[in-house]
């Protein structure tokens, strides 16, 4: 079992119109599939779920992000953390039969916990991957992590902007000058914002967004940091990945870009396929 917790408690949000599609037909009262969203693809793997009648669980790992998925027809939201243990017992205990992994490509404990749960139940596991983004082409610093970027950054001058959210921010404080080189983007949450402010970023250095980005706004960003660098993960094309490396070349700042972790899974399509499947021999 992993440290790190993935997302569900019973204290869930119903929708008023739980049980009816758009077009009145009644659903399956109890779900037996359960969502892992945190994504765009999760996102559009419950709009789609509700647009054919699939009656699913969506669980999402903050308030935040359950507020992000709205209220959608024969969609029970569900949020906060379980552990592998307590993620078995929630699929045993609502006979769950399929189990869509759309978290982030970088919450690797989160999907191992997924992953094993579905191993000790017995329940068909799919991980739903987000296509990646295109190489634009110019000058690229490719990392493995976080910790490989800061070591990089040392040896650097110039404004940075991070992109690589709250979780790791700290590590930047290690970048000699940090407070006035560095400049944060992170999710417009409190929790966020006070463990980012805590360490430091303050003021016009700390920038409280959600994303995904347009180029143009990246680009705004950019050169209101005067930034030299830019750091991101490589998000795929539905995190705004080419719109971030566009944006860097056209202010003329050096992305430095954390490489996603090598994973077998589907395509959103294909995730999409597969939840019909469900639907259809449910």
């Amino acid at each position: 079992m992993t440290a790190e917790s993935s997302m569900i408690t019973e204290n869930s949000i119903i929708t008023e119109s739980d049980g009816i599609t758009k077009g009145g037909r009644q659903q399956s009262k109890e779900p037996d599939i359960l969502i892992f969203a945190g994504t765009t693809e999760g996102r559009k793997l419950a709009e789609y779920a509700s647009e054919i009648g699939a009656c699913c669980y969506v669980s999402a790992a903050t308030e935040y992000g359950k507020e992000i998925l709205g209220e959608r027809p024969g969609i029970r939201v569900l949020s906060g953390r379980m552990d592998e243990g307590q993620i078995a017992g929630f699929l045993e205990e609502k006979g769950i039969r399929l189990v869509i992994d759309a978290t982030h490509p970088f919450a690797l404990a989160v999907t191992e916990n997924i992953h094993a749960a579905c191993d000790r139940t017995g329940v068909r596991y799919v991980r739903c991957l987000r296509e990646k983004g295109t190489d634009t082409g110019g000058e690229v610093v490719m990392v493995d992590s976080v910790r490989q970027a800061v070591e990089y950054l040392k040896t650097t001058q110039g404004n940075i902007l991070i992109a690589t959210g709250s979780k790791e921010l700290h590590l930047y404080t290690e970048i000699q000058g940090y407070k006035d080189r560095c400049f944060a983007r992170v999710l417009s949450t409190p929790e966020s914002v006070e463990e980012s402010a805590g360490l430091g970023f303050q003021g016009k250095h700390l920038i409280a967004m959600q994303g995904p980005f347009s180029r143009e706004l990246n680009l705004a960003l950019l050169k209101y940091a005067d930034a030299a660098y830019f750091v991101t993960k490589e998000s795929g094309k539905a995190g705004g990945f080419e719109e971030k490396l566009e944006a860097a070349r056209e202010a003329q700042a050096v992305p430095v870009v954390i490489g996603r972790p090598g994973e077998a899974g589907e395509s959103l399509e294909r995730a999409k396929e597969i939840l019909l499947e469900q639907l259809k021999t449910g």
